[in-house]
Parts: C-alpha cells; structure tokens; sequence
C-alpha cells in the first residue's frame, strides 16, 4: 500500500517508515494537539512541531498515527541518513 511522504526511493509503507522520522512543518501546525493524542506511546509530538524539530524520540515506532491524523498535513517522513558516509 503506497503513502504519500517525502521520501522518494521506497515504494512501500514498510519501507518507507523503516527509512524515516516524522518531521514538521511547524509554520503551518495549530498546536490543535491531535498528533500528541493520538501518538500510542505518548509523545508530545505537538512539543516538537511548536520547536520545529524532528521526532527524536528513541521510543519513536514511526506507526505513522501522528501523520495520518493529523488535519492541516503539518507532519510529514523525511528520509534518515545514518548510513550516509562521513567526509564525502
């Protein structure tokens, strides 16, 4: 089942959640909270998108619940780049 995200190579939900982090737009979000709700782990995702950070929660499971609910699009996958090679 193909989603709509930023991230360009994979084809995949799976895959796409496997190579990400949800990042927001944070010139765009209310802080209605609805992402902070309905995160099953309890993050305060609306905290971070206030902040304009990336989630950097280790507990993060990147389920996609916050970007799915939320009603202004704010949040959105970004690809991570922990493999990418130093120096170059």
């Amino acid at each position: 089942m193909p989603i709509s995200t930023s991230i360009s190579s994979p084809t995949t939900r799976h895959e796409a959640l496997a190579s990400g982090h949800v990042v927001p737009e944070s010139a765009r979000c209310v802080q209605c909270g609805i992402c902070t709700f309905n995160c099953p782990i309890g993050i305060d995702v609306r905290r971070y998108a206030r902040l304009g950070e990336h989630i950097t929660n280790p507990r993060c499971l990147t389920c996609g619940e916050c970007v799915q609910r939320c009603p202004r699009c704010v949040l959105r996958f970004d690809r991570l780049n922990i493999f990418k090679e130093r120096g170059k």
